[in-house]
């Protein structure tokens, strides 16, 4: 009998209550900072639902960024995908089954159902296979369709893992300190041509870029003057 099989359904047990546990723990040792909370804050206080993003390699904390009330988040249909989406069920949100374009359509209806219905949504627009860093056009078209803003929003940690993978993937060390950098809401217009959404495509994967690099940087005793708190200010 083949070992691929049954290593396959070990995963599928194990893998999403290993992932939440990492998560959790993660979040319980890893000191956090978050700038610009007031973005987000303001939109939920508002009660407008908002399409939040950042790179697939930050993907791994970003339940404990998420304040709102209810999310909703794409995941692929592929293993590790499943994987995710069952972990994040255990934290208490909602996956959807799909892609950021029109050829993953049942997902892509579905997002905007649950937007509609007052949700909040996750999407890493470089994923599921990159390249990475490079916003796909998926997401512009599902804040053109739904007129919810794109929120970019990245984590980093001042001691982290970067793994060898297509998206880098980022895992803090526990007892490090983490920072979440919110950036301002993209809009998009319902009546702008190709050409209004490129460019607006093009400002989503720039502003994304440049928090990664803030992030990245924060812990950096120079960082000062880049608009940033320095690490003095620190709060636990």
């Amino acid at each position: 009998m083949s070992l691929k099989p049954l290593r396959k359904k070990i995963v599928a047990w194990l893998g999403p209550w290993f992932t939440y546990w990492t998560i959790k723990v993660l979040g319980w040792t890893v000191r956090v900072k978050v700038v610009h909370p007031e973005i987000p804050g303001s939109l939920w206080e508002k009660g407008i639902p908002f399409i939040m993003t950042f790179w697939h390699g930050r993907l791994l904390m970003m339940a404990h960024g998420y304040k709102g009330k209810r999310l909703s988040f794409l995941i692929s249909s592929h293993r590790d995908g499943q994987v995710m989406g069952k972990a994040g069920e255990l934290l208490g949100h909602h996956p959807i089954v799909g892609s950021t374009t029109r050829k993953g359509f049942s997902g892509f209806k579905n997002m905007i159902k649950a937007i509609q219905n007052g949700s909040d949504i996750v999407i890493a627009p470089d994923g599921p296979k990159g390249p990475r860093q490079e916003a796909q056009m998926g997401v512009v078209e599902l804040s053109r369709l739904t007129g919810k803003p794109m929120v970019p929003v990245i984590f980093s940690a001042s001691k982290k893992i970067l793994l060898n993978t297509w998206d880098r993937f980022l895992i803090p060390y526990p007892f490090s300190r983490g920072v979440f950098i919110w950036g301002d809401p993209i809009y998009i217009d319902p009546n702008g041509d190709q050409n209004h959404l490129e460019e607006r495509r093009q400002l989503l994967e720039k502003r994304l870029n440049e928090l990664t690099e803030q992030a990245d940087h924060f812990f950096d005793p120079h960082v000062s003057g880049r608009g940033l708190r320095k690490n003095s200010d620190f709060e636990s």
